[in-house]
């Protein structure tokens, strides 16, 4: 009895040691891939949704995800290694090409397809029209980053000159914007969600207008890396883009409270009916897509945007910086 006691309990020490081993075979098999994004808003959805569903996990992958607060710091960890891929304006791999690079940042798949940010109206305004902005405070973004040059084409497009015919104010930054509106800072401001809805539901500020909806299709935050860790991971980012194309694609199929609730652990401070009605209202704007694709006419677009504003160092080809293989094939598997 002793013996067959013995046997059993060699048996389950010996299961359990087998099961572990296999358990950290498979986590230590996953592929880690660090990614800094430049903001965390609900703009990023698929994103969120491709971690905490386990798309990334079912290619392989282990997503160490940081936010770094801007575009330029996105971009400066990105170019210091501490980070394979950046989700940011696709501006900033512009700039970089202008200063002359030599492992030069290439957009490989396209997030958002539009602006993500909202005017926001300290007063509320029952029947908004564009030129109430004129003689105003606009608390507006970084000089340079999308959100700001958006804001600037849009406003132009609507008669609206930002540097003569606003109180246009530019030096705070990113990070702090929403705060310094809420401190009583400007009549009017550029927000991401959930910011915009919060802001609304709390009193502080009136949701008036859509830049996304103005502005039209634009390559707005784009998935990029340096060419060299794209020459060497390019099964890696094909199944990068796989995950984050099967995430878009389960959003479509689901309702906005459905996926609020996956997502809600990125927002911790935030009502579910918050996050449902700010996924809501980027779905009916087009901002999320399965076509992860960064066209030829949006690239056009983008620098037709940064030139009105200023900002364009120099036309660049898109074939220079925007590497479409890696998402026609990793969506067509």
């Amino acid at each position: 009895m002793k013996k067959w006691i013995k046997i059993s309990f060699s048996l389950s020490i010996l299961f359990i040691l087998i099961f572990s081993l296999g358990a950290c075979s498979k986590t230590e098999s996953l592929k880690k891939v660090r990614v800094a994004e430049v903001t965390r808003s609900v703009f990023y959805t698929p994103q969120y949704v491709a971690i905490k569903k386990g798309f990334f996990k079912d290619e392989g992958l282990d997503i160490d995800l940081k936010t770094t607060a801007g575009g330029d710091k996105t971009m400066t960890t990105l170019l210091s290694n501490g980070a394979d891929v950046a989700l940011v304006g696709s501006e900033t791999s512009i700039y970089v090409h202008a200063q002359g690079a030599e492992d030069p940042v290439i957009n490989f798949a396209q997030l958002t397809r539009t602006d993500g940010t909202f005017l926001v109206s300290r007063k509320k305004i029952n029947n908004f029209s564009w030129d109430q902005l004129k003689g105003t405070t606009f608390l507006g973004q970084r000089k340079g980053g999308m959100p700001q040059m958006v804001g600037e084409y849009v406003l132009n497009a609507h008669g609206i000159d930002p540097h003569k015919d606003l109180n246009l104010i530019q030096n705070i930054d990113f990070a702090n914007v929403a705060n310094a509106f809420a401190s009583g800072t400007g009549d009017f401001v550029q927000l991401f969600e959930p910011t915009a809805s919060v802001f609304e539901k709390e009193g502080k500020g009136h949701i008036v207008a859509s830049f996304g909806e103005e502005s039209g299709n634009v390559p707005y935050t784009d998935y990029m890396a340096k060419q060299s860790y794209i020459k060497e991971n390019k099964e890696t980012l094909e199944k990068f883009v796989r995950a984050i194309q099967k995430a878009a694609k389960w959003i479509e199929e689901n309702e906005p409270k459905v996926v609020a609730k996956v997502v809600q652990p990125y927002f911790e401070n935030v009502d579910l009916d918050i996050l449902a009605s700010s996924i809501n209202r980027y779905q009916k704007q087009g901002s999320f897509g399965t076509d992860l694709i960064l066209s030829k006419d949006g690239w056009k677009h983008l620098q037709d945007i940064m030139e009105k504003a200023g900002e364009l160092p120099k036309r660049v080809d898109y074939e220079t910086l925007v590497n479409t293989s890696i998402a026609k094939k990793a969506i067509n598997k």
